[in-house]
């Protein structure tokens, strides 16, 4: 995996993380809550591809099975939205190699539209939902384009075309 990849995962996740820790008070994510890895479509670009497929390598035996048999379901099932296949009993069996979209998901960030994105699970009760009436928001949203399109424009990396994760098999 190039080191340029691997240099900006790290600056962007100890980005991340201070976004995460500013809004813990408004953001429900836990281990095993698997909402956002649920009847989703993952856009991902061959770079993200290719790191999570280094992660899928180091997989023991059982896992990789399950992996792989996931795969072989969502591609048969000719969904447009599906469980990511690389989630097993609610965990990501490759958490250190998500993709960028699974990396900023959770978090409330303005657009460059200026419009507030939340997470999905803000309408279900979880995530900034005590601070969203269905209409706006009552906090500052994070002032950074999290857009992962946004996030993909880094030209030294190089991340070229991007696709539903399905589509890559």
């Amino acid at each position: 995996m190039r080191d340029d990849y691997k240099t900006f995962i790290k600056s962007l996740d100890d980005k991340l993380s201070t976004y995460f820790e500013r809004d813990k008070d408004k953001i429900c994510c836990c281990k095993g809550c698997s909402a956002c890895c649920k009847n989703a479509d993952f856009p991902l670009s061959f770079m993200e591809m290719k790191y999570l497929m280094q992660g899928f390598l180091r997989l023991d035996k059982l896992t990789h099975d399950k992996v792989r048999n996931n795969i072989k379901n969502v591609i048969s099932s000719d969904e447009k939205n599906y469980t990511c296949p690389f989630l097993i009993d609610d965990l990501c069996s490759v958490y250190e190699y998500r993709p960028i979209i699974c990396r900023v998901h959770g978090l409330a960030w303005m657009r460059s539209d200026g419009i507030v994105n939340l997470p999905d699970c803000a309408k279900n009760g979880l995530n900034y939902s005590k601070n969203f009436d269905g209409k706006t928001v009552d906090f500052e949203p994070i002032k950074e384009d999290l857009n992962p399109i946004a996030l993909r424009k880094n030209k030294k990396i190089g991340f070229s075309e991007v696709k539903s994760m399905i589509n890559w098999f």
